[in-house]
């Protein structure tokens, strides 16, 4: 599905794939974060650490009714404040979308799906 979004100039077209990559480069940013993990797949009860290449597979684009939500996978390095690791991601990908790129985004949902202990 394709967000549009009005200019002064024009119409500009934006897929899904690029803003979920978008958001979660935005996210990768952030201290504490391991990494981003897989939505769909959980092994044995542990979730795939997802490359730099596949950001966008940690992350879900839903529209309804003229909002737009984002669904955010992530896992997050032992020793660290969960919430505010949650907090700091929500801030940053909603910035990065709605004051970067101009898609006003109204929830940051974060899901944490694994504690890792960093190297």
């Amino acid at each position: 599905m394709l967000t549009q979004l009005q200019t002064e100039l024009g119409n500009v077209f934006i897929t899904e794939e690029v803003i979920s990559t978008l958001a979660g480069a935005a996210a990768m940013e952030c201290y504490g974060l391991v990494g981003m993990a897989s939505r769909k797949q959980l092994k044995d009860g542990i979730a795939e650490l997802l490359g730099k290449g596949n950001l966008s597979r940690g992350v879900e684009v839903r529209h309804s009714g003229g909002s737009t939500a984002i669904d955010l996978y992530i896992i997050v390095s032992y020793g660290t404040k969960i919430s505010e690791v949650a907090h700091n991601v929500q801030s940053r990908v909603k910035y990065v979308l709605n004051d970067v790129v101009g898609l006003k985004v109204d929830q940051v949902n974060v899901l944490i799906q694994d504690v890792r202990v960093s190297k």
